[in-house]
């Protein structure tokens, strides 16, 4: 007699992943010499175990733009059935890059954001990692400290500094732009929401 086959939620079938994988560091930083892992090492090392466990995965990305920035927002959806389960991370796009032209940079930022995008689903650590030769400027951009437009967009939203940081459990001073753009992010698209509740109570009314 055949034995049933075991039937998994998303989400267990998602730990399975996370416990399998081991995605390498197949690239070399030419100036520094040090390895690190791209968004493909992780697609290599990931696919055939999504393809066991019966799990698609989806990438896609973005622009969005904040103020006077241009950034990335990627989105990794993991999909079984009618289930799904996502993560997002976010790359800013640098204004000026030597040698690249307007979509390498787009580029560039739209594979960063989706390398950390998977991280993020994947549960891989690459904290202490350097990162590519190509994003290693933009990825000092995108930790820089708060700007003042971003400071300004916040306020007018109706959020200030200490309400981020404590959303994100640290000291104001530590906070950088990047988690700013999140919440500022947050805080329109809840107003947008709350705008077309407002509009569809008064079409009922």
């Amino acid at each position: 007699m055949e034995e049933k086959k075991e039937e998994l939620t998303l989400i267990q079938r998602l730990v399975r992943v996370q416990q399998e994988l081991k995605a390498p560091k197949g690239q070399t930083n030419k100036f520094g010499g040090y390895k690190y892992r791209s968004a493909e090492d992780i697609l290599e090392a990931v696919k055939p175990i999504l393809g066991k466990l019966g799990i698609v995965l989806i990438l896609s990305d973005e622009p969005v733009l904040v103020g006077d920035w241009h950034y990335v927002r990627a989105t990794a959806r993991v999909v079984l059935g009618n289930d799904y389960f996502e993560t997002t991370a976010y790359a800013r796009e640098s204004e000026v890059k030597k040698g690249m032209d307007e979509p390498q940079i787009t580029g560039t930022a739209s594979s960063y954001a989706r390398k950390y995008a998977m991280n993020g689903l994947f549960a891989i650590d690459d904290t202490k990692d350097s990162d590519t030769n190509e994003v290693t400027e933009l990825t000092k951009e995108t930790i820089k400290k708060p700007t003042p437009e971003h400071i300004k967009e916040l306020q007018e939203l109706g959020g200030t500094l200490e309400i981020v940081a404590k959303y994100y459990k640290k000291d104001v001073n530590q906070l950088n732009d990047g988690e700013l753009v999140k919440m500022i992010e947050r805080k329109k698209a809840a107003e947008a929401r709350r705008k077309k509740e407002v509009e569809e109570n008064a079409e009922i009314q």
